[in-house]
């Protein structure tokens, strides 16, 4: 009787084993996907960039040190390695491409290039879709490190080495208010 006892526990433990070993490496898969998602956007974003670049150059060739900053920038966000180096890369990108449309504001005929318009609208629907996907791979991290963090699948997490992941987040100078002069 108390063999069938130590069997049944020892059923459980495995059972319970099998669970959160499964949980824990399909929530590690689907921040692996986030991630995916997010570089495949950027890999979108860098790729319209040459072209943007191009658009502009033929109404503000005198504006090289934007055009240069930018190549930079895109060159930075292609070289970079690691989530956190693509994702900082990525902010810097768009800081740069910020700048090169505020210099299109100044050239009427340009923002009415029908070329230049349809990057720029291309663009924007790249940002929104980056901004999901951070979005989902940052809900994506909660989950896991909730399930990481808290018992029973912190003691499971430890006998499998798996440790909290990382949270995207913006720069700090984003996070400052917008001022708005009239």
């Amino acid at each position: 009787m108390s063999g069938y006892i130590i069997l049944g526990i020892l059923l459980v433990f495995v059972l319970v084993f099998v669970y959160y070993f499964n949980r824990l490496n399909v929530l590690s898969n689907i921040i692996d996907n986030s991630w995916a998602q997010i570089d495949v956007q950027l890999k979108k974003r860098a790729d319209l960039v040459p072209n943007l670049v191009e658009t502009v150059k033929g109404y503000a060739a005198h504006e090289k040190s934007i055009f240069e900053a930018v190549s930079d920038a895109r060159a930075r966000m292609m070289g970079a390695k690691t989530i956190e180096e693509k994702d900082q890369a990525g902010n810097v990108l768009a800081g740069t491409l910020k700048s090169l449309f505020a210099i299109a504001e100044n050239y009427p005929e340009l923002k009415a290039n029908q070329n230049f318009l349809m990057l720029q609208e291309e663009l924007s629907g790249i940002e929104n879709k980056v901004a999901y996907a951070r979005q989902h791979y940052n809900d994506s991290v909660l989950i896991f490190n909730n399930l990481v963090t808290t018992l029973p699948g912190s003691i499971f997490a430890g006998i499998l080495s798996k440790k909290t992941r990382t949270y995207l987040e913006i720069e700090s100078k984003e996070r400052e208010p917008v001022k708005v002069q009239f």
